[in-house]
């Protein structure tokens, strides 16, 4: 299993919106960015990633789970485009903020903090550990 890090702003798709879904899930579609796209045609059903807020809250705020590998993104015709379907697993206890991540030294290369405006990225099982302790999950 692999660990991934989604980033979404609430006012376009929020945690709630994510929960409402339910088992079903929903496409993380609309993403155009070609690393990101590739780090979805990587995922693999079962691997789990954190939902992260951008734009005001900047925090971890859950976690999600894979349940369709990379698809064409309904969103476009354009057949450059992938996603992958999520759904939810859990909410934070504590969200994690940028901030606190940023402070704590075992977090420091975390791509978060080395590229943070890309949409999809990569989580260390040593930095899924980490974020699953400070928010009140346990690790899955």
């Amino acid at each position: 299993m692999r660990y991934w890090l989604f980033k979404s702003e609430p006012s376009t798709w929020s945690w709630q919106d994510q929960l409402a879904k339910g088992d079903a899930g929903e496409e993380w579609d609309g993403v155009r960015n070609y690393q990101a796209r590739n780090f979805m045609r990587e995922m693999r059903v079962g691997d789990k990633g954190f939902f992260y807020h951008s734009q005001k809250e900047k925090a971890i705020v859950g976690v999600v789970e894979v349940i369709a590998e990379a698809h064409s993104d309904s969103t476009t015709d354009d057949p450059r485009w992938e996603c992958v379907d999520l759904r939810a697993v859990c909410s934070a206890v504590r969200p994690v903020t940028l901030e606190e991540i940023k402070a704590d030294g075992r977090l420091d290369e975390m791509m978060l903090l080395r590229n943070s405006r890309l949409s999809v990225q990569p989580v260390t099982a040593d930095e899924w550990n980490i974020v699953c302790d400070l928010a009140g999950i346990a690790p899955r």
